[in-house]
């Protein structure tokens, strides 16, 4: 970013006569760039093979971060866009996708099918004072699973010299689409897979821990890692799909913040 930017005021665009130069249009550019701020890096997590699965997998995980001014965030999630703020009170719509399932994920899974990817959009609203947030978000999944979640949660993070520490504790509510997607199993399922047939009903999927720490070798440079936990409840912890309803993870990265 910097280096382009240092670019535009060099080039000869950068001196074009403003008769051939459409200011209205242009000429905030390089004000628009400094706006962005950009986190790009990679690392590993390890984690289940699907929700529920008693056995992990490590793979690659890629960083991504960016914030336009005050208003648009975006990460390997989705898009976040804040409508209204005030005085910590934040309100805010986001777009984004759900991977889904595949049935080559896990051993367990043959015979379920795949579960397709969606797009989901949602909205939030939290509130922050000082180092602590409270949360609430809602998703709808379109195509895939077509479920709607819910998930209430509190966070706090804090900074010591060239460290940041946060932790975050949360809870999830799935309806019964999402429910009976990825976790009970209809009877063609039961005859192909050998698992008992299930009705997984809408209610509390999930609680889950989670903490990190990030630190910052250099200005730009930083090495961030987190661990946590699921924990699943109700209908979910109960499917014959589920062979531990603890669900721990790891993961540890590095990146770069322009």
């Amino acid at each position: 970013m910097v280096a382009l930017a240092a670019d535009l005021e060099t080039s000869d665009a950068a001196i074009v006569p403003s008769q051939q130069f459409d200011t209205a249009r242009y000429g905030d550019f390089r004000d628009r760039l400094a706006d962005w701020k950009v986190t790009v890096g990679a690392g590993a997590i390890y984690m289940p093979e699907y929700e529920g699965s008693d056995k992990f997998d490590v793979n690659p995980f890629p960083i991504f971060s960016a914030e336009f001014g005050e208003r648009v965030s975006v990460d390997i999630t989705g898009v976040t866009v804040d409508l209204y703020e005030t005085n910590g009170f934040r309100v805010g719509i986001k777009g984004g996708y759900e991977l889904g399932r595949k049935e080559d994920d896990s051993d367990y899974l043959r015979g379920l099918g795949d579960i397709d990817a969606g797009g989901v959009v949602g909205g939030i609203v939290s509130y922050e004072r000082g180092p602590f947030e409270v949360y609430g978000k809602l998703d709808k999944t379109i195509g895939g699973s077509d479920g709607l979640t819910g998930t209430v949660g509190a966070k706090a993070s804090y900074k010591y010299e060239r460290f940041i520490f946060s932790a975050d504790v949360s809870g999830t509510w799935a309806d019964d689409k999402h429910m009976a997607s990825y976790f009970g199993i209809t009877a063609g399922q039961s005859a192909r897979s050998g698992l008992a047939q299930y009705d997984a009903e809408a209610g509390v999927k999930r609680v889950d821990l989670k903490a990190s720490i990030t630190y910052m070798v250099t200005e730009n440079w930083l090495v961030t890692g987190s661990a946590g936990a699921g924990f699943l409840l109700g209908d979910a912890k109960d499917s014959p799909l589920v062979k531990d309803d603890v669900q721990p993870f790891a993961m540890m990265g590095i990146a770069y913040r322009f």
